[in-house]
């Protein structure tokens, strides 16, 4: 890790790099810049969820305490310099000036979600004045929510609008997603992305869509009307084709001269996948579908991004090119390793490419910064992909089951994290008027 500045986590969870097989280097946890970020250095500042035992003193990244000019390269430079592809850092909490060491060793962007979300306010403290303010000036606890949430949006767009300026708007974003109430409400998902677009107003926020059937015509709806989205939770090929075509729909139909500022990325979930179908072949259980164990994944990615060079190539495709269209990039999601067996950079070193985006967790982040190797992989044995895919459907995998199936879990889950969430902040409400009493 000679060539990689001391970028520090804190220790990660169960499920972490450290678990398994690969060397990590032992200075990877959580830091504290003292020169130039001293707000990072409180009790409550971490960029995963873990908290470090209050007796292990912090780590000072010297490399990054000064200007940018001392900071070393990282394999994130190299991934999106010499391989066009954007690594994004897949978790937000407060305080968002933790993002700082991360956009110094190359993170471009950041993606959230209800989970992250219900993460990081239920077990941190930093959140705890502005909600006191909230419920004391009678705000319900929804609304509360989201004035939450939106905050921290804004202050990560303000880190990252530099980046977004720089590429022309071509990167630098941060996401939010709508409620995930509102999976199965093809208006209420329309008003809603209205709604957060205006109340975040910041030019390079994502507005997160998932890509249920109910929400693929908000979707171009919500394009249609200029608003750059970050369609989630796609776990099949033929949903994410509907996904594409709702991008170009509502690029069509949006009636703008320019397009050059309505962007998108559709995020293709990778890790779920292999968990469901590993299931399924150790059921099977023939040798032929335990050798398939780990492969499935990786092997549908890569048939997602030949149909992305097909889809955004063309006349159709050109036209709208001609009035500044951007391609919808493709982000690989769900890229942290489920299972310790497999090795720790199993979604994020075969799926780089140009023109695409990975957004890593911190286990993720953490092992591709300690031994990725920069090369493109998305696309060098396109024929071992097709034949992993059929040999899956030949031994019974239904690629259409397992989408949906992991669709419904997606959904479900990030729903669970809404309304756990939601109570917690009843709770803390409830407890804080008592204390007024």
């Amino acid at each position: 890790m000679s060539s990689i500045s001391k970028l520090c986590f804190s220790p990660t969870s169960t499920n972490s790099v450290s678990s398994n097989k690969h060397h990590h280097h032992p200075q990877l946890q959580k830091c504290a810049i003292a020169a130039s970020f001293p707000k990072l250095i409180n009790s409550s500042s971490r960029l995963s969820l873990s908290r470090p035992p209050r007796s292990k003193p912090s780590f000072i990244c010297s490399e990054l305490a000064g200007s940018e000019s001392h900071v070393k390269r990282t394999v994130l430079h190299d991934l999106y310099e010499k391989q066009g592809q954007s690594p994004w850092y897949d978790n937000l909490c407060r305080p968002v000036t933790d993002l700082l060491p991360l956009i110094a060793n190359g993170v471009r962007g950041v993606t959230s979600n209800p989970a992250i979300f219900q993460k990081a306010i239920s077990t941190s403290n930093a959140y705890n004045d502005q909600f006191r303010e909230l419920v004391q000036a009678g705000k319900d606890i929804e609304s509360a929510y989201w004035e939450l949430v939106v905050k921290d949006i804004q202050d990560a767009c303000k880190l990252f609008e530099s980046i977004y300026d720089q590429t022309d708007g071509g990167d630098g974003y941060v996401s939010v997603e709508v409620s995930p109430r509102l999976a199965d409400d093809t208006e209420g998902t329309v008003e809603a992305a209205k709604w957060l677009h205006k109340v975040v107003d910041r030019s390079n926020v994502y507005i997160k869509i998932p890509a249920t059937a109910e929400c693929v015509p908000s979707i171009e709806k919500v394009i249609s009307l200029g608003i750059s989205v970050n369609v989630t939770l796609i776990f099949s090929i033929p949903r994410y084709e509907a996904v594409i075509d709702a991008y170009l729909d509502g690029l069509e139909s949006s009636g703008l001269d320019d397009l050059s500022r309505v962007t998108s990325v559709a995020s293709f979930f990778v890790s779920r996948v292999d968990t469901l179908v590993d299931k399924m072949l150790e059921k099977i259980g023939t040798p032929e579908a335990l050798g398939l164990r780990g492969k499935a994944a990786n092997a549908q990615a890569a048939l997602a991004y030949q149909l992305y060079q097909k889809k955004f190539s063309g006349p159709r495709w050109e036209a709208l090119v001609k009035k500044g269209a951007k391609k919808q990039r493709l982000l690989w999601a769900s890229t942290s390793v489920k299972n310790p067996a497999y090795p720790d950079t199993l979604y994020v070193a075969p799926l780089i490419g140009p023109d695409t985006v990975s957004t890593m967790p911190d286990q993720a982040l953490q092992a591709f910064l300690d031994h990725g190797a920069v090369a493109r992989t998305i696309d060098s044995n396109v024929s071992e992909a097709e034949g992993i895919y059929s040999a899956l459907e030949k031994l019974g995998i239904d690629w259409n089951f397992v989408g949906s199936q992991l669709e419904l879990e997606g959904v479900d889950s990030f729903k669970k994290s809404f309304d756990s969430l939601l109570d917690s902040l009843q709770e803390k409400a409830n407890s804080l008027k008592l204390v007024s009493l």
